[in-house]
């Protein structure tokens, strides 16, 4: 039996991956093979021809499968590795994709002095939809604390200030609610991205004392959906991030937004190093059932829930006739998906920075009939600045109504 060969490049698979062949150097080796095969004189030149037009159909199946071969090869990398395919990499280190998240948002909680408003207390927003709050807190002597709550309903639910003002379920000693900021909006499934980087971070976790161990570990509890980890090793107060936040001697720093607070304070201690200091605003006696019989000792374990920071966008498109009728609408939630993680780069965390050029893709892939002038991005109402940082105290939060489109 004679040996096959052929003009057509072959795809290599390297150490350094695999290197997939132009799509004209494939159709110039299928018209070269057709040449050779029918005795030499076919006139290959034109693609308009019979033997082109085959050639040209050929070529398109071969680039299909070489195009699926990269595809694949790409899912065994995790870094762009995408939906089951990086499901599977991340059970290797048993970490499982997050269903949808919920919306989590700070309230203004006012009662009777002395009074505890207790974990899983109940307020309704003005959409009907139900929070409750994810730890125990004490109204002080002025009457007024601030507390987390956490939507009971999963998803990309907004809650914009001032949203969530009705008592669900009476709880003695308390007697109003609202939020001035708005909520942390949840998503509808962990995203890729968000997934990668939660499945990065978690290699870690297994290890103790190391930040990283600490935001693998308090990033996997479930409904957390921001965390931001740092230490302070010297022996000196240190101040940190654009609002100067004080860190303690010898101390670990632990930002979370989301997750009970009983569930958060047992994930850091398990992975804190032995006698480090804490700090925070938030503090939850942590008991070690794993060593001891009763009564067992007791820890108090300090972390920071965040000060929700409203994010404010200033959209500025051309005017046109051929613009969406609800543009508006469409502009706010390719915004929020960017913000929040679902899509693209910029999404908005704990101590980092939001840049207006990460919208910019985004709101032009809407319409071709949208010409975007300027974004403007800022922490007022009147936002005249491209990036903004935020602290480490800080946790950014957008709705919908914190969008201004204008058409000029």
């Amino acid at each position: 039996m004679a040996n096959l060969t052929s003009n057509v490049p072959d795809v290599e698979v390297t150490e350094q991956g695999i290197d997939i062949p132009e799509v004209q150097d494939v159709l110039t080796g299928v018209l070269q093979d057709f040449n050779e095969a029918f005795g030499g004189n076919l006139n290959i030149e034109n693609v308009a021809t019979p033997q082109g037009l085959l050639a040209s159909d050929i070529t398109y199946y071969m680039a299909l499968k070489n195009a699926q071969l990269a595809f694949l090869s790409a899912m065994f990398d995790p870094s762009t590795s995408q939906g089951r395919w990086l499901d599977a990499l991340a059970q290797i280190y048993f970490v499982e994709r997050k269903k949808a998240t919920p919306t989590v948002v700070t309230c203004l909680c006012t009662g009777v002095p002395g009074y505890t408003l207790p974990a899983g207390s109940l307020a309704q927003d003005a959409q009907n939809y139900v929070y409750e709050s994810l730890g125990d807190a004490v109204f002080p002597s002025n009457g007024q604390v601030s507390v987390t709550f956490q939507c009971q309903t999963p998803g990309a639910i907004d809650c914009p200030a001032g949203a969530l003002t009705k008592i669900y379920q009476a709880v003695t000693g308390w007697d109003a609610i609202t939020n001035t900021a708005a909520g942390v909006i949840g998503s509808d499934l962990e995203s890729d991205r968000s997934f990668e980087q939660r499945r990065y971070d978690s290699v870690a976790q297994l290890s103790n004392g190391s930040i990283y161990a600490l935001r693998g570990a308090v990033a996997s509890v479930d409904g957390v959906s921001d965390v931001f980890v740092t230490e302070n090793t010297s022996g000196n107060t240190v101040t940190m991030g654009v609002t100067n936040y004080s860190l303690l001697p010898h101390s670990v720093y632990v930002a979370v937004v989301g997750g009970s607070d009983s569930s958060v304070a047992d994930a850091i201690w398990r992975r804190k190093n032995a006698g480090s200091n804490m700090n925070g605003n938030t503090t939850v006696q942590v008991a070690d059932t794993d060593s001891y019989s009763t009564p067992y000792p007791v820890y108090n374990i300090t972390f920071m829930r965040p000060t929700s920071t409203p994010v404010y966008v200033e959209v500025n498109i051309d005017n046109n006739s051929n613009l969406p009728a609800d543009v508006t609408q469409l502009i706010q939630e390719a915004i929020i998906d960017i913000f929040t993680g679902e899509a693209g780069n910029g999404r908005g965390r704990i101590g980092g920075s939001v840049y207006a050029a990460a919208y910019y893709t985004a709101i032009s892939d809407i319409s071709d009939a949208i010409n975007v002038v300027s974004i403007y991005i800022g922490k007022s109402s009147s936002p005249n600045t491209t990036m903004v940082e935020f602290g480490i105290d800080e946790a950014p939060v957008l709705s919908a109504s914190q969008i201004t489109v204008n058409v000029i």
